[in-house]
Order: C-alpha cells, then sequence, then structure tokens
C-alpha cells in the first residue's frame, strides 16, 4: 500500500493560497502563480526591510543637516566636531533632538564648534 497524502497536500496549498489572498488576477487562485508570487513578495519585503534602514538614516541626516545650517554650520563639520569632543549621540536621536529641542542642538553646535577650534 502507498501512502497518498493528500491532506498534507491540500494543507501546503491552502497555506500558499491564503498568503497570496488580495493578490490579482489568478495569482490568489491558481497554486503554480499564486506560490511564484508569494516567493517573490517575501524576496521583496526582505530587501525593502533593509532598505528602510537607508532610508531612515538619509531623513536624519537631511533633518540634521537642516538644523546645523541654521545655525551657520556644514553636516560634516558639526559631525566632526562631535566625534571630537567625545559625543556619542546617533543620528536618529540627534535629528529627533533637532526637531523637539532647537535649543539644546544649538548647545550641541557649540560643543562641536568648540572642539574644532582646540
Amino acid at each position: 500500500m502507498r501512502v497518498k497524502g493528500g491532506s498534507v497536500t491540500r494543507q501546503r496549498r491552502k497555506k500558499i493560497i491564503k498568503a497570496a489572498s488580495g493578490y490579482f488576477g489568478s495569482k490568489h487562485i491558481l497554486f503554480k502563480t499564486a506560490k511564484e508570487q508569494v516567493l517573490r513578495s517575501l524576496r521583496y519585503s526582505y530587501i525593502n526591510r533593509k532598505q528602510l534602514k537607508n532610508d531612515y538614516r538619509k531623513l536624519w541626516i537631511k533633518r540634521i543637516n537642516a538644523a546645523c545650517r541654521l545655525n551657520n554650520i556644514s553636516y560634516s563639520t558639526f559631525m566632526h566636531g562631535l566625534k571630537l569632543a567625545e559625543v556619542n549621540v546617533n543620528r536618529k536621536m540627534l535629528s529627533e533632538i533637532a526637531i523637539s529641542d532647537p535649543k539644546a542642538f544649538t548647545e550641541l553646535v557649540k560643543v562641536a564648534a568648540k572642539a574644532l577650534n582646540k
């Protein structure tokens, strides 16, 4: 006697079809096309999770640069001054400070400028 395994196959296929719900055309109905599209979608989501980190970093840098320009200093000079002053604040926090507390950001600019003048 052979083992047919129909229920296991059905469960596997239903899992793919469920993941493909909402896709356009036959991609949410036919197993083969649904499987291809689900695999492609998983690959895109993996790549875009990595890309999202780059996008946020670019946004933080733009915000810090805008705040630096308001304080008459360039972004690269500001970051170099912070490094010389041994101020370890990441770009995410610097952008939040620049938005929420401009006076504190101005103090950081003064610290960076002082370290550059030494």
